[in-house]
């Protein structure tokens, strides 16, 4: 009989409840790398003394993953719901371990070299993300629209909307205290899975540390799961629908901002700034629209985040506390009216200057620009008014749920 080594040989069942570590691998057919790095990741638990699990979340595989994955002592979980979130968040509640350590099948990642992950746990960091830009990044381990444009911009973008103190924000090797991030109760399903969990753990502030890993070319002969502009695009949506400010208010506030500066500007006629170039009624009617937009674009924020408030989906902050307190749809009803009546009220006067001229040719300047800011009025309070009526169907199913639990007909 062929002798085992310390590495195939049967594994002596272990205490669920003593498991410090869990190295958890989400796995779709990856027979040509699995066995390489389950054997670093029991080779790093062995010369560590670190108690712990190499668990296999596998989410489908038809080349005989599994059983390499048993076979070398590891655990297998079958995930049904495809996807790289399904599987790792099927994997996250099957794990034992206090701590877990993430990372790709696909031997990209040394999972020989984890201790300043669980170091950093250890010291009670919630979230330790690798950073592959300082540890390192072999020649074609990553091609250069990730290296030089995708992850560099979705790294910006997560520290400027999110304040995540990370440069890698898409880094797949991560390591968590597993409570911490069950509480977190992630949803997504597919690659921005990873974005999710970043973002949600900055939100919810927990502590987020970094640490220097390397990345070298994965060792399978087909395809990537990973594709370039899908899931960069998916990544990108998700990081703006969890910050409405800089998806909607920013964006309208701008717009707003130039719009009422030009409106203000070209009130009293046209103005030359060179003798060639002059802003007149065109680039009033311009700004006007940009009014308009801008508007309806804040507004989209406003309930935006009223609606991630009352869910719960994001956090309670200041902004959304006054948010709640001040935007109602009476209220936002009443201003819809309000507005309505200054719009009719400079559109009817322009029309009555129209009026006494015989409703002939306009000479005076003016009166064109008191038309279109009166429709601007108009077309606001209509967007007002309805945006009100959106705002108490947001409500609905929370109010409906709210009165359900306190006249105890459902637990």
């Amino acid at each position: 009989m062929e002798p085992m080594n310390a590495l195939t040989r049967p594994e002596k069942t272990i205490d669920a409840k003593a498991v410090e570590l869990t190295i958890l691998m989400p796995c779709l057919n990856e027979q040509e790398t699995l066995a390489v790095c389950i054997n670093k990741a029991k080779t790093f638990l062995t010369t560590s003394g670190i108690v712990g699990e190499v668990l296999i979340a596998d989410n489908g595989s038809t080349d005989g993953s599994q059983a390499i994955a048993s076979s070398l002592g590891a655990r297998v979980v079958h995930v049904a719901d495809k996807g790289y979130g399904a599987a790792l968040l099927g994997g996250i509640e099957a794990a034992h371990g206090r701590y877990i350590i993430m990372g790709d099948a696909d031997d990209s990642y040394d999972f020989s070299a984890l201790s300043p992950f669980v170091e950093k746990l250890r010291a009670g960091h919630d979230l330790v993300m690798g950073n592959r830009f300082e540890g390192g990044i072999a020649p074609g381990a990553m091609p250069p629209l990730h290296r030089y444009l995708g992850n560099p911009v979705l790294s910006f973008i997560g520290r400027l909307f999110f304040q995540v103190p990370t440069g890698d924000f898409h880094c797949g090797l991560r390591g968590f205290n597993a409570e911490s991030i069950r509480k977190l109760n992630l949803k997504t399903t597919g690659m921005e899975f990873a974005s999710e969990m970043v973002v949600r753990s900055a939100l919810e502030k927990l502590s987020i540390a970094e640490v220097p890993t390397t990345l070298k070319p994965d060792g399978r002969s087909r395809p990537p799961h990973l594709r370039t502009w899908r899931d960069g695009w998916r990544h990108l949506k998700f990081l703006l629908m969890y910050n409405p400010r800089w998806l909607f208010v920013v964006p309208g506030s701008i717009l707003l901002t130039i719009g009422v500066l030009l409106c203000g500007a070209l009130m009293l006629g046209p103005v030359q700034l060179t003798e060639a170039l002059s802003l007149d009624l065109n680039s009033f009617v311009a700004a006007c629209f940009m009014i308009v937009a801008g508007t309806q674009l804040v507004t989209f924020g406003v309930l935006s985040r009223y609606y991630a408030h009352i869910t719960g989906i994001l956090p309670a902050n200041k902004r959304s506390d006054w948010i709640i307190a001040n935007i109602t749809t009476d209220r936002l009803a009443l201003n819809a009216g309000i507005c309505l009546a200054g719009g009719l009220l400079l559109f009817g006067s322009a029309i009555y200057a129209w009026a006494s001229l015989g409703f002939g040719p306009l000479a005076d300047p003016h009166i064109p620009r008191v038309v279109l800011i009166g429709l601007t009025l108009i077309v606001i309070a209509l967007q007002m008014f309805f945006s009100a009526f959106m705002l108490g169907i947001l409500e609905i199913p929370v109010k409906r749920r709210g009165a359900t639990i306190l006249d105890g007909s459902r637990t």
